[in-house]
């Protein structure tokens, strides 16, 4: 898969997980793709998220939680840009249609999550703009995934598109126990997807650097300022800008 300048063929893609450790702030999320750069990572990666498009609108307590860490369509437009000047690609989950279609011309790949990985509709306009796909398995069984790989793939078809899709092997668990990690699950991603990776929710770097071993080609862990910047619970299961920067190097060794 190639990704911008990067074929993940001979290099494996690391992917700094920004995600909402931002909490709103846009100088925040600037100053982490600047101490991101710095680790080595590939890329950064952050959710564009539309709240009253992700909940019910009845949720309005959740609503106005995730209102509080939204960055707008121009916050990304402009952070897309920052990553440019510090050397990092800059990717970003879409979680509706309309931001998948925002995020055109400013992402070279699209990446859908777990929880969006059967939500055909919005696969369906990520499909078809022919860039590259990275999606994460967890929630889902071998069958199910296999039904998505089988519905992406017939787009490209349908549309003459050459295009590659890697699948993530990805637990949903906020932090994932180690003996849960079941990273060899990879193994069996292999068989279905020519490009395998690992989106990690483990404590620690063990998991990510071990997964390399085992041919993941795209590596995907989040990542904090700080463990301890807030009592949001992504903070303290993200690696630091040390941890991380430890992570790339052994994966870089590997």
């Amino acid at each position: 898969m190639k990704i911008k300048n990067i074929d993940t063929s001979e290099k494996v893609f690391i992917i700094a997980e920004i995600g909402n450790n931002h909490e709103g702030s846009y100088a925040l999320a600037e100053e982490m793709i600047g101490l991101a750069a710095e680790t080595g990572a590939d890329a950064v990666k952050f959710q564009t998220i539309v709240p009253e498009r992700l909940v019910s609108i009845q949720q309005k307590e959740r609503i106005h939680q995730l209102k509080k860490f939204q960055l707008s369509y121009n916050d990304f437009s402009k952070l897309a840009k920052v990553a440019k000047n510090q050397s990092v690609i800059f990717l970003s989950t879409p979680f509706d249609i309309e931001s998948a279609e925002f995020l055109h011309d400013l992402v070279p790949a699209y990446k859908i999550a777990s929880g969006d990985n059967d939500f055909f509709p919005l696969i369906e306009v990520i499909a078809k703009t022919g860039k590259p796909i990275i999606m994460s398995t967890g929630l889902m069984s071998l069958d199910e995934v296999k039904k998505s790989v089988f519905f992406i793939k017939n787009i490209w078809q349908a549309s003459q598109i050459k295009q590659d899709l890697a699948l993530l092997h990805c637990v949903s668990s906020y932090p994932t126990p180690t003996d849960n990690a079941n990273i060899s699950a990879i193994h069996e991603l292999g068989k279905v997807a020519d490009v395998v990776g690992y989106s990690d929710h483990t404590l620690g770097i063990d998991a990510a650097v071990l997964s390399a071993c085992i041919n993941a080609r795209i590596i995907e862990k989040h990542f904090t300022v700080d463990n301890n910047y807030s009592d949001f619970r992504d903070h303290q299961l993200s690696a630091n800008p040390s941890d991380f920067k430890e992570m790339v190097d052994k994966i870089r060794n590997i």
